[in-house]
C-alpha cells in the first residue's frame, strides 16, 4: 500500500507558526525574563510572515486553500498579534500576570485564525475556529485574580460553545443535503440540483449566519462583547477586537461567496437586517457608556455592521473594500487601546472616560494620539477610517444599496458623539486627577506604527485598496 504525504507547501506559514508557538511554550520554562519571550515571539511572527508570499495552491484535496484572499487576512492577523504583543509587555507586568504562556496562547489563537482564512472545507473551518476560540477563552480570563476577568472568560466560553453548536448543526444539515463539506462541491451540488428554494438549505444558512454573527459580534449575537471586552486584560481586549472579528469575516466571505453563491438573494436578505441592527445597537448603546472599554466594545459592534456591507454587496468590489476596512480597523483600534494602556498604572485603572479629563494639559502627546484614533474611528478625513468607510459605502451604492448606505451614514453621524466626547474631555475640561502615564519602549513602537498607518493610509489610500483588489483576483 503506497502512502503519499500531501504537498504541504501551501501550509508552510501554519506549520512554521505552530513550531514557533510550541518553541515559545518551551522557552517559558528556560527564560526567567518574560520580556525576552515576548521579543522572541515577535521575531518569530516576523520570520513566519516572510513565508506568506510563497507558492499558493491547495492541499489535502481542496480542504486547505492558500490564495491571495487568505494571505491578505493572514497579514491582518500578523499585524494584530505583533501590535498586541508590543502593547502587552509592560501592561501584563503592571497587572502582575507576566507569564510566558500568555504569548504562546496568542500565537495558537493566531494559528486558528490562519486556518479559518484558508479553510476550503467546513470541517477545517471548524477546527481553526475552535483552536482560535479555546486560546482566546483562556486569554480573556488570564487575570485570574480579577473577578471581572473570570466573568469575561466564563461568559465568552459559554456563549462561544453555544455558537459552535449552531455552526455544527448548520454543517450537519449541509452535509445531509449535499453529501459533502467541501465549499466548491457544495456550490456545484446546489447549482446542479437547483436547491435555491430548499428549506433545509435556508435553515443551514441561518445557523451558519448565527455562528459567524457571534464571532464578528454582530447584533443580536453581540451580547458577550461588552462584558468580555471590559473584563479581559486590556491588551487581550485589543487582540480580540481585531483578530477573531477579521477571521469571522474571512470565513463569512469565503463560505457565502463560494458555497452559497447561487443563493445570494437569500443570505443577503438575512444579512441586511442584521447589519442595520448591528449599526443601531453599536452606535446608540455606546452613547451611554462611561467605561471606555465598554464604549469601544459597542464601537466594535458598530464597525462589524459597516463591514457587513461589503459582504452584502456580494461582489469582488465589496469584498475588497471589506478587507481594506478590516486592515484599517486593526491599526486604529489597537492604537486606541495602546493609549488606554498608557493610563494604566499601579492602583489606577484608567478605564473611565472621566480619566481623560484635561489630558491635553497634563500629557499633550497622549491626547494628540487619542485624538487621531478617535477621528479615524469616527471616519473624519484625512484619517484612514474615513477612507475605509468611503470605499465600503461606494461599493454598496454601486451594488444598488443606496438606501442602506444612507442608514449607515446616519448611524456613523451618531457615532461622532461618543468618539468626540473623549476629545472634548481631553481638550475642554480641567484635569481632576493627576494621571501618571505608564510609558514603555514597546508601547511607543506600537503607537508609532498605528499612528503612521492611520495617517499614511488616509493620505495615500490607493496602495492598500489595490493590494486588497489584487488579493481577490480569481476568487
Amino acid at each position: 500500500m503506497n502512502f503519499q504525504l500531501p504537498d504541504l507547501t501551501p501550509m508552510i506559514p501554519e506549520l512554521s507558526m505552530t513550531a514557533f508557538a510550541l518553541m515559545v511554550l518551551l522557552l517559558d520554562l528556560l527564560i526567567k525574563k518574560k520580556e525576552v519571550v515576548a521579543l522572541i515571539s515577535i521575531a518569530g511572527v516576523a520570520l513566519v510572515s516572510l513565508t506568506l508570499f510563497g507558492p499558493s495552491g491547495t492541499t489535502f484535496g481542496t480542504m486547505f486553500i492558500s490564495d491571495g484572499y487568505s494571505t491578505f487576512f493572514k497579514i491582518i492577523f500578523f499585524v494584530n498579534v505583533i501590535l498586541s504583543i508590543l502593547i502587552s509587555i509592560k501592561y501584563i507586568a503592571v497587572e502582575k500576570i507576566n507569564y510566558g504562556e500568555y504569548y504562546s496562547l496568542m500565537l495558537f489563537s493566531t494559528i486558528g485564525m490562519m486556518i479559518m482564512a484558508s479553510a476550503g472545507d467546513l470541517i477545517v473551518l471548524y477546527l481553526g475556529l475552535e483552536l482560535m476560540a479555546l486560546s482566546t477563552y483562556v486569554l480573556a480570563g488570564f487575570n485570574r485574580h480579577d473577578i471581572k476577568s473570570n466573568e469575561a472568560a466564563l461568559k465568552y466560553f459559554l456563549l462561544g460553545a453555544f455558537s459552535s453548536a449552531f455552526l455544527l448543526y448548520g454543517i450537519s444539515i449541509i452535509y445531509g443535503l449535499t453529501g459533502t463539506t467541501d465549499l466548491r462541491a457544495i456550490a456545484s451540488f446546489i447549482s446542479a440540483r437547483d436547491l435555491t428554494d430548499n428549506f433545509s438549505l435556508l435553515l443551514s444558512i441561518i445557523f451558519l449566519t448565527v455562528a459567524f454573527g457571534f464571532k464578528i459580534a454582530a447584533a443580536p449575537f453581540h451580547m458577550w462583547a461588552p462584558d468580555v471586552y471590559e473584563g479581559a486584560p486590556t491588551s487581550i481586549t485589543a487582540f480580540m477586537s481585531v483578530g477573531p472579528k477579521a477571521a469571522g469575516f474571512a470565513v463569512l466571505g469565503r463560505v457565502f461567496m463560494i458555497a452559497f453563491a447561487s443563493v445570494k438573494a437569500d443570505w443577503a436578505a438575512i444579512l441586511i437586517p442584521i447589519a442595520i441592527l448591528t449599526m443601531a445597537i453599536g452606535n446608540i448603546v455606546a452613547l451611554s457608556q462611561t467605561n471606555i472599554k465598554r464604549m469601544l466594545a459597542y464601537s466594535s459592534i458598530a464597525h462589524a455592521g459597516y463591514a457587513l456591507l461589503g459582504i452584502i454587496t456580494a461582489n469582488n468590489e465589496g469584498l475588497a473594500s471589506m478587507m481594506n476596512y478590516l486592515m484599517i480597523y486593526a491599526f486604529m483600534n489597537i492604537g486606541a487601546f495602546a493609549v488606554i494602556i498608557m493610563l494604566r498604572s499601579e492602583g489606577f485603572k484608567g478605564d473611565s472616560i472621566y480619566d481623560y479629563e484635561g489630558l491635553s494639559k497634563t500629557h499633550p502627546l497622549a491626547a494628540v494620539l487619542m485624538l487621531i484614533f478617535m477621528f479615524s474611528l469616527t471616519g473624519i478625513p484625512p484619517t484612514a477610517g474615513f477612507i475605509g468607510k468611503l470605499y465600503l459605502f461606494v461599493s454598496a451604492i454601486n451594488a444598488g444599496y443606496t438606501w442602506l448606505v444612507v442608514v449607515a451614514v446616519i448611524f456613523s453621524a451618531i457615532s461622532a458623539y461618543f468618539y468626540l466626547r473623549i476629545i472634548m474631555y481631553m481638550y475642554m475640561r480641567e484635569p481632576k486627577t493627576t494621571v501618571t502615564l505608564t510609558t514603555s519602549f514597546s508601547n511607543g513602537i506600537a503607537l508609532g506604527i498605528t499612528t503612521a498607518a492611520v495617517l499614511l493610509i488616509g493620505i495615500l489610500p490607493s496602495y492598500l485598496l489595490d493590494l486588497a483588489k489584487a488579493a481577490i483576483k480569481g476568487f
